[in-house]
C-alpha cells in the first residue's frame, strides 16, 4: 500500500486499470442485456440506474454540492459521453463494426494523449512506446483489421464518437482533487435527458419502448452500476496522475469485455484479440515502470 501512496503515477496506473476492468465488465453486461431487449432501452435504463447510484453515493459520502466549476465540467463530460455513445451505436448500425469500433477506440485514447503532452509535458520515452503499443492493442481488441478501407459515413461517425469519449476524459480531468461523486452525478443528470430526447426524436412505436424482460433487468442495473464505477476509477486515475496515462489504460476496457465473453459465454478469441492481449500486457509494463 505504501508503494502506491509514495508513487502517485503508479496509483494512477492502478486506478486506470481498474476503470478498464470495470468499464469492460459493464460493456459485457450491457451487451448481454441488449441481446435480450432493445439496445437503446437498455442504455437508457442503465444510465438512470447509474444516476441513482451516483446520487446516493454523493449524498452519503461528499455532503454539500461542490463548486459550480466542478458541476459544470461534470455536466460537460456527461454530454460529451452520451454523444459518443449515440454516435458509436449509429456507426455500428450503419457501418461495419470491424471499422467503426476500433477507429472510435483509438481516437478516444489518442486525443487525451495529445492533450496530456501539451498540458503536462512529454512523458519518458518508454512510456511513449507503451502508449503506442496500448493504442495498437485497443485497435486489435476492438476488432481492427477485419475490413479493408473506410467509408466517409463510417469515418464521420467514428470521429464523432471518438471525440465525444475523448472529451469526456478531458473534462473529467478538470475536476478538483477529492471531488468525484457530485460531478459524476451531474454528468448522468446531463446525459439522461439528452438520451431521452434522442429516443423521442426517433418517433418510435410503443412496442419499441417495451422494457427488457424482468429477468434481464438486474443485468441492466449491473451494467449501469459498473459503468458508473468505471467513471469513478477514471476520475481517481486523473486526480492521481497524468491524463494521458489514465486515458490510455482506461481505453483497454475491450480486453475485459472479450475475456469475460471467453470465460462466461465461451466465445473464442480470434488471433488478433490474443495478440492484442499480449501487446496490452507489454504496454502496461512500459507505462508502469
Amino acid at each position: 500500500m505504501n508503494l502506491f501512496l509514495n508513487n502517485p503515477e503508479l496509483l494512477a496506473v492502478a486506478y486506470g486499470l481498474a476503470s478498464a476492468a470495470v468499464w469492460g465488465a459493464g460493456d459485457f453486461s450491457g451487451g448481454f442485456a441488449a441481446k435480450r431487449g432493445n439496445v437503446y432501452a437498455v442504455v437508457l435504463l442503465s444510465q438512470v440506474t447509474g444516476l441513482v447510484c451516483l446520487l446516493t453515493l454523493a449524498l452519503l459520502l461528499e455532503g454539500p454540492l461542490p463548486s459550480a466549476r466542478n458541476m459544470l465540467f461534470g455536466a460537460l463530460a456527461g454530454l460529451a459521453g452520451v454523444i459518443g455513445i449515440l454516435s458509436l451505436y449509429a456507426g455500428l448500425a450503419r457501418g461495419r463494426m470491424g471499422v467503426v469500433a476500433p477507429t472510435t477506440a483509438v481516437l478516444s485514447a489518442s486525443i487525451p494523449v495529445v492533450v496530456g503532452i501539451v498540458t503536462e509535458g512529454i512523458p519518458p520515452g518508454l512510456v511513449l512506446v507503451g502508449f503506442g503499443l496500448a493504442v495498437t492493442a485497443v485497435w486489435l481488441l476492438s476488432g481492427g483489421g477485419k475490413a479493408d478501407g473506410i467509408r466517409r459515413d463510417e469515418l464521420g461517425l467514428a470521429l464523432l464518437a471518438g471525440l465525444g469519449f475523448s472529451l469526456f476524459f478531458v473534462f473529467i480531468d478538470q475536476l478538483s482533487a477529492g471531488i468525484v461523486f457530485w460531478p459524476l452525478t451531474a454528468a448522468r443528470a446531463a446525459s439522461v435527458p439528452l438520451l431521452l430526447i434522442f429516443l423521442l426524436s426517433r418517433q418510435w412505436q410503443a412496442a419499441q419502448w417495451q422494457l427488457p424482460n424482468r429477468a434481464v433487468l438486474p443485468i441492466v442495473a449491473l451494467s449501469g452500476i459498473l459503468d458508473s464505477g468505471g467513471n469513478y476509477f477514471f476520475a481517481l486515475a486523473t486526480q492521481s496522475g497524468r491524463l494521458d496515462i489514465a486515458a490510455v489504460l482506461s481505453s483497454l476496457y475491450p480486453a475485459s469485455t472479450v475475456l469475460l465473453a471467453r470465460l462466461i459465454l465461451k466465445e473464442r478469441l480470434g488471433p488478433r484479440q490474443w495478440l492484442g492481449v499480449g501487446i496490452a500486457l507489454v504496454a502496461l509494463v512500459l507505462i508502469a515502470i
